[in-house]
């Protein structure tokens, strides 16, 4: 096997690519969805079932591992591969995103971040250093640089000392020791601003890499703006390494950011729409709440081949979710993610045909209207 951050664009449609990345855990098949494991699980699955529907790479989270219940622990464990008993490929942010998301506890100089804790409220000190040491002691195969994710309604000058930071801390990171394989990504940051986009991206690539994150986008702002600037974006980083958009994970984002030449992404969005009784399906979102579905014999999505479709209706599913049964939460969020991943692993035999083009268009359409 080839060593890890080795990476391999096997064909081109456009600018959608397919590709491979080597780990330490194995290799991966771009484009790529994976699943939000922030605790350490993915949120009502195991593991086993993960790996049936064709997971490749999970998230564990920086911020809060270390809170609870400490990497020292999970080191003594085995690690977090062993700890959640997931032997491929795991992600690690940084804790970045929550010093954007709790925003309200935490305060923000050159060093690095102090905040209140989610779960007691005790001061913690988070410096890039300290980012990848954790995540160094976790294990993780890729590790993400500590960056400032800035509000998408933030000043110019707030925009523009957020990039600088962000620039400032991942050379911090990527000074720090790693783990054994581990690979570890920069972050771009710039809000929609293009030319702080291009100054980002620079000096990041200037620093030298084994991929690029896309970063502080879908926070916010406008839809449209979103996928310009990661248009843009994608076209500043190195056609030779991963390129991954952080935090998107509905369908018809997921193929845009695909066609906008995005190798990975992430999102909670398929547990978290199975815990409030929704479905994925090929022609747009179901709410299983709907009493409309108390008596459809019909399996969610009739195209897709998880377990849920395969053995249950809509109607039953309907049942558990109106009585608040957890295995209709279970039933759908192992069926939403089944689905994200065979649409991109169906992206993918499309870029390597040649006929991606068609595939995203007719995909969109029956996304957007709803035609079978």
């Amino acid at each position: 096997m080839s060593a890890p951050g080795s990476f391999a664009v096997e064909a081109t449609d456009g600018v959608a690519r397919a590709a491979t990345l080597v780990t330490a855990h194995g290799t991966v098949q771009t484009p790529m969805f994976m699943p939000v494991g922030t605790l350490g699980t993915v949120k009502g699955v195991d593991p086993i079932e993960l790996t049936g529907i064709g997971t490749q790479m999970l998230l564990g989270n920086t911020y809060h591992l270390h809170l609870r219940p400490g990497e020292d622990l999970i080191a003594e464990l085995g690690g977090l591969h062993r700890f959640m008993a997931w032997d491929g490929p795991i992600l690690t942010d940084s804790g970045g995103f929550q010093v954007f998301s709790l925003a309200h506890t935490r305060t923000v100089d050159d060093d690095g971040v102090s905040f209140r804790s989610v779960y007691d409220g005790d001061l913690v000190r988070l410096r890039p250093e300290d980012a990848m040491r954790i995540q160094a002691t976790l294990g993780s195969d890729i590790a993400m640089c500590l960056d400032e994710v800035p509000k998408p309604d933030a000043s110019p000058q707030h925009l523009a000392d957020a990039v600088g930071r962000t620039t400032r801390w991942a050379a911090r990171c990527r000074a720090a020791p790693r783990a054994p394989g581990q690979l570890v990504f920069g972050i771009v940051q710039g809000g929609i601003d293009p030319a702080l986009r291009e100054q980002s991206a620079a000096e990041l690539v200037a620093l030298g890499f084994d991929g690029y994150a896309i970063g502080g986008l879908a926070v916010g702002e406008e839809r449209e703006a979103t996928f310009r600037v990661t248009a843009s974006t994608a076209g500043l980083l190195p056609s030779d390494q991963p390129r991954y958009f952080m935090g998107i994970g509905d369908p018809e984002g997921i193929l845009r950011v695909i066609a906008a030449g995005v190798d990975m992404f992430d999102c909670v969005l398929p547990t978290r729409l199975g815990r409030t009784g929704a479905a994925m399906t090929s022609v747009g979102r179901l709410n299983l709440r709907n009493a409309g579905f108390a008596r459809d014999p019909r399996p969610l999505d009739p195209t897709c081949a998880c377990s849920t479709c395969s053995r249950f209706s809509r109607g039953y599913i309907r049942h558990l979710v109106a009585q608040r049964e957890l295995l209709g939460m279970r039933l759908l969020s192992v069926h939403n993610m089944a689905f994200l991943l065979a649409l991109c692993r169906s992206a993918r035999e499309a870029i390597v045909e040649q006929r991606f083009d068609a595939f995203f268009r007719e995909s969109i359409d029956r996304l957007t209207t709803g035609a079978d």
